[in-house]
């Protein structure tokens, strides 16, 4: 991996910084409701900060549903909203201190985001697995018929590809050469049933997105130049004629040693004892909500 540079070392340094607090804000999110998924939250706090703050030509303030003339990104894998909703509200699109309303009865930030109760940043609801990249191929196939230069992005579990209608999605964006769609895999080796390898084994994923007609890129989803650079050369590839696969090697639970190494924190929140351990390896960088 070539050295950073100094000014791409100093925006490392501070997508790290926004990564911790996001992480803190995971944590404290699900404590509060006693219930949600801080594993895989975690786990991806990395890479939604790197997006968010870093990769998608977006702006909060001028947020539309149909997000024409900006990036878009569709969740898949809507349990993992604790982390979406931290990096939504840190990036502008909602106030910092909704976030304690996380789970709350009518409130906006549901255990999986939804659309009817108009959270910007928030284009399709995504509790059922599986569906994302569908609404994604849609979105892309829109960009390209208005003359939309702009991308779209997904991100999916890797337990979730165990859902047929990702293949029959991922078939339908290479023969419509949807090279405007960048889609990425929480390649985590876990799901909520224990190892992805004992409940029903993946194979060769790279193999497996390049015989579906994909572009495939592998990274380090939880070393931020890494990331950076994968998602780089992601966007180099697009406009070939084909979708891009990013597959992320992740850590379950990664920032909370007694989180990580299991699927146990899949989706079971932490008692104040486990809060605190937790929040005491984790920096308060922006302050918290």
């Amino acid at each position: 991996m070539p050295a950073a540079t100094a000014s791409a070392q100093d925006t490392i340094t501070s997508l790290q910084r926004i990564a911790s607090q996001v992480r803190r804000d995971i944590v404290r999110q699900v404590h509060a409701a006693q219930s949600g998924h801080p594993g895989g939250s975690l786990g991806c706090a990395d890479f939604l900060t790197a997006l968010y703050f870093h990769i998608l030509r977006h702006d909060p303030k001028a947020w539309t549903m149909d997000g024409r003339g900006q990036d878009l990104f569709f969740l898949s894998n809507g349990h993992i909203s604790p982390v979406w909703y931290s990096v939504l509200a840190r990036s502008g699109y909602f106030p910092i201190s909704e976030l304690a309303t996380f789970r709350r009865i009518n409130g906006r930030l549901q255990g999986h985001p939804t659309t009817h109760e108009g959270l910007p940043g928030v284009r399709m609801a995504s509790g059922s697995l599986g569906q994302g990249l569908s609404v994604a191929i849609g979105a892309a196939l829109a960009k390209k018929l208005n003359g939309d230069d702009r991308l779209v992005y997904t991100l999916h579990g890797d337990g979730e590809l165990q859902e047929g209608q990702i293949w029959e999605a991922a078939m339908l964006a290479a023969a419509k050469k949807l090279d405007n769609l960048i889609s990425t895999v929480d390649w985590n080796g876990r799901q909520i049933d224990g190892d992805v390898d004992d409940v029903l084994p993946l194979g060769d994923l790279p193999a497996k997105w390049k015989a579906f007609g994909w572009e495939v890129l592998e990274a380090e989803g939880n070393d931020m130049q890494a990331l950076l650079e994968a998602m780089e050369e992601a966007k180099a590839r697009t406009g070939r004629g084909k979708p891009v696969m990013v597959l992320m090697r992740t850590e379950m639970g990664q920032g909370v040693d007694f989180m990580m190494n299991s699927h146990a924190w899949h989706g079971i929140a932490p008692n104040d004892a486990q809060l605190a351990g937790a929040l005491a390896q984790l920096p308060e960088t922006l302050g918290d909500y």
